[in-house]
């Protein structure tokens, strides 16, 4: 792999997703701006050098604000990003904070109207009386630039927070799921949505378990999967009743009584699940592994991969820190053969399904000169450490890559490590 690095000096990345080509690239942050990066088209005098990527846009999409009713602040922080396809020379994407879904137009314009009648070149409205002949607008070329405009606000419907949202293959609807609820909104209606999953006990005290992450089938419009901080998935179907209160299918792995502990349930809490693009598979990530389902097998998983077995003994320390609650999240590369997770220390993950092989990849700025090939990196637990291997003491476990995201169709990876962006991409040669 080769890095390209690049480093936004805003604030922490809390999300980052490819569009549906892979040309654009959109990373949300802690400060509520949303930056878009393009990919460069490929030279004509180096015709093998694939593009890289550099900032298209730049815009602040979420503000702090103040609940007063409940005498909240409620965070600017971007959660989630999520593309439209692309229907015409513009782009759309959802982003969402805590409480409020946003969808953002992101247009270009190259040529400026001159010419008006009824204003001076600065915009200032003219003086009727002055006006005494008729002229022809007329539009003229300008300097690119890129807008960024709000189309629609999608407020008030959350009393918990919105962990994440997702787009449907109709293109009509999407969902924001929070910790009790899943709603459905129409794009082209803000002032309402219809609750299609409602957890909430009668009494808060009998409450159990929340609402991790969803996601809508890439293919079957009625179908969508909850996960729990109980370590289940629910597959539902939107034509069973109007209400998804009962799941079609129930995907939860039967505890090993021999490993139960104190942390079981912790590290037993899906941070996110994600179906394959085939729409077969379903991925899920929970504290040490990541799981892939089979849709049509519930009793367990297909596959289970190890991401960092040797925190095991840790976890202890990790819930003094918290890091026990940290919430991981995985991808699968456009052909659904390569899974890939974030860890602690700056290392992320990849697991090859077909060869079962799997790699320890490190993103930091020593080791990533761009266009240097990146070492595997190991893990020893005790003992002595050969010279190439990094012991499980010295891990730096306020360095973690929560956000990855993989091109639909190449090998190139965007790996978010706190406030840098890093773009991996398949070595050429």
């Amino acid at each position: 792999f080769l890095a390209l690095l690049c480093s936004v000096a805003a604030d922490i990345i809390s999300t980052v997703e490819f569009n549906s080509t892979g040309e654009l690239l959109a990373t949300g942050d802690k400060g509520g701006r949303v930056v878009v990066f393009q990919r460069e088209q490929e030279s004509k005098n180096q015709p093998h050098r694939r593009g890289e990527y550099n900032v298209y846009s730049t815009f602040q999409s979420h503000e702090p604000e103040f609940d007063y009713l409940k005498s909240l602040e409620i965070e600017e922080k971007i959660n989630k990003i999520r593309w439209l396809p692309q229907q015409n020379a513009a782009y759309f994407l959802l982003s969402t904070n805590d409480k409020t879904v946003k969808l953002w137009k992101i247009s270009e314009r190259d040529k400026r109207p001159e010419g008006y009648n009824l204003k001076d070149e600065d915009g200032r409205i003219r003086d009727p009386t002055t006006i005494t002949a008729l002229r022809v607008p007329v539009l003229r070329p300008m300097d690119l630039m890129v807008e960024a405009t709000p189309r629609r606000v999608f407020s008030n419907a959350h009393t918990y927070h919105i962990n994440s949202i997702s787009v449907n293959s109709d293109y009509e609807t999407f969902m924001s799921t929070d910790d009790l609820r899943i709603n459905l909104w129409n794009l082209e209606i803000t002032n309402r949505s219809f609750n299609i999953v409602d957890i909430k006990p009668v009494n808060m005290e009998e409450l159990t378990e929340v609402i991790t992450a969803a996601e809508f089938h890439p293919h079957q419009c009625n179908t969508f999967v909850y996960s729990s901080s109980k370590g289940s998935i629910r597959l539902c179907d939107m034509r069973a009743s109007a209400l998804c209160d009962n799941h079609s299918k129930f995907f939860e792995e039967p505890e090993d009584p021999s490993n139960r502990s104190f942390f079981s349930e912790i590290i037993s809490s899906i941070s996110d699940v994600k179906f394959s693009h085939s729409g077969r598979y379903l991925m899920t990530r929970d504290y040490l592994t990541v799981k892939v389902w089979d849709l049509n097998m519930e009793s367990k998983p297909l596959e289970t991969y190890q991401v960092h077995d040797y925190l095991r003994s840790k976890l202890c320390s990790l819930y003094e820190n918290d890091c026990i609650f940290d919430k991981f999240e995985c991808v699968w590369n456009g052909s659904d053969s390569v899974i890939m997770t974030g860890s602690y220390n700056n290392f992320f993950r990849m697991f090859d399904r077909n060869t079962k092989r799997d790699v320890t990849l490190e993103a930091s700025r020593e080791n990533s000169k761009p266009r240097a090939i990146l070492k595997p990196r190991k893990v020893c637990v005790g003992g002595k450490c050969r010279k190439d291997e990094i012991s499980v003491d010295s891990l730096d476990f306020s360095k973690k890559i929560l956000h990855t995201a993989w091109h639909p169709y190449e090998n190139i990876i965007a790996v978010a490590a706190t406030n840098n962006l890093y773009i991996f991409q398949d070595k050429v040669n």
